[in-house]
């Protein structure tokens, strides 16, 4: 019998193959089960208990618009449709809730202060910084062609850390003019010590940066400038140790030898969540925004909990 050739170029093929086909199979079809998002505690919290204050009362408590903020992320719904899944799903499951309205999640989404999920850490975390972009609500292109820079989307910057699984420890929306170092120190205040090293990327060679991870007590992964030179500081010692090293084996071997590549952890999590919910902010408000990326954060967590790929270099 003939044996059967590849159509793919073997300079094409990947150097790595799925180990747990099975399982991650079954967590991908998971993720688009409505129980996961719509859970018995979910139900229980739904009404808001009385304040004991004049006035009119919330109907509904902060967990039912959180809920139906994550449905929303989650199946990439508009406000109108999130409210009509809301409805058959209370429909369906025979629940006598009541059901906000389209223009009472909008509103209540922007007085929310949705937390980042806290995972199961074991001993002290590695940590990868990476930020990325994220295109804001505005006229569009045509107006910007039309009338030049009235018509131009704004953009704010997501700035993500994960630890070695790709789980997401710590999640920041910032202005797309500020910059990655700046925005690390109020990144790493969300995570608590132990952290035992922080891998990053060339953009985060900065005095401020090192000054945060020599407080952590951790060591320090960051690609230094072309034009670097050892300073023989404190703080800069991990950086100083980096630059010998690359000259005496180059920035390639360096890389492989410190284990610099492992900065594409915080790449492949960027992929996943404009791949899941887009590379647009879907609200206007920037509280609204912030919930937004931090529902999307833990809705990728809690993905990322019913089953990841294993992936295994195969032998050529």
């Amino acid at each position: 019998m003939k044996k059967r050739r590849s159509k793919i170029h073997p300079n094409q093929k990947s150097p790595n193959r799925v180990a747990n086909w099975a399982e991650y199979d079954r967590s991908l079809r998971q993720r688009g089960d409505i129980t996961i998002w719509f859970t018995p505690a979910a139900i229980g919290a739904w009404k808001t208990l009385s304040a004991g204050l004049r006035g009119g009362q919330l109907r509904y408590s902060d967990v039912a618009i959180e809920v139906a903020l994550a449905l929303r992320m989650a199946f990439g719904l508009a406000w109108r449709q999130t409210e009509g899944l809301l409805s058959s799903l209370v429909s369906l499951m025979c629940l006598e809730l009541d059901v906000p309205d389209h223009t009472t999640l909008a509103r209540r989404t922007s007085g929310l202060e949705v937390a980042l999920a806290k995972g199961r850490r074991k001993g002290p975390l590695h940590l990868i910084v990476d930020a990325t972009g994220l295109g804001m609500y505005g006229e569009g292109e045509w107006a910007e062609g039309k009338w030049g820079g009235r018509g131009k989307r704004g953009r704010r910057k997501l700035h993500i850390a994960v630890d070695e699984t790709g789980f997401i420890v710590a999640a920041e929306l910032a202005d797309n003019t500020v910059a990655d170092a700046s925005a690390f120190p109020v990144l790493l205040g969300q995570v608590s010590p132990p952290v035992a090293r922080v891998t990053a990327d060339g953009a985060y060679d900065r005095r401020a940066v090192f000054d945060v991870i020599e407080t952590l007590g951790a060591t320090s992964v960051l690609p230094p400038a072309r034009t670097a030179v050892i300073s023989g500081e404190g703080s800069f010692s991990d950086r100083d140790r980096h630059l010998e090293h690359i000259r005496r084996v180059g920035r390639l071997r360096w890389r492989l030898d410190v284990g610099q590549h492992e900065q594409s952890l915080a790449e492949n999590t960027f992929y996943r969540y404009k791949t899941a919910f887009g590379s647009r902010l879907k609200s206007r408000t920037r509280v609204a925004q912030r919930n937004e990326i931090v529902t999307g954060c833990n809705i990728l967590n809690r993905f990322a909990a019913l089953g990841m790929p294993q992936s295994l270099k195969i032998e050529v």
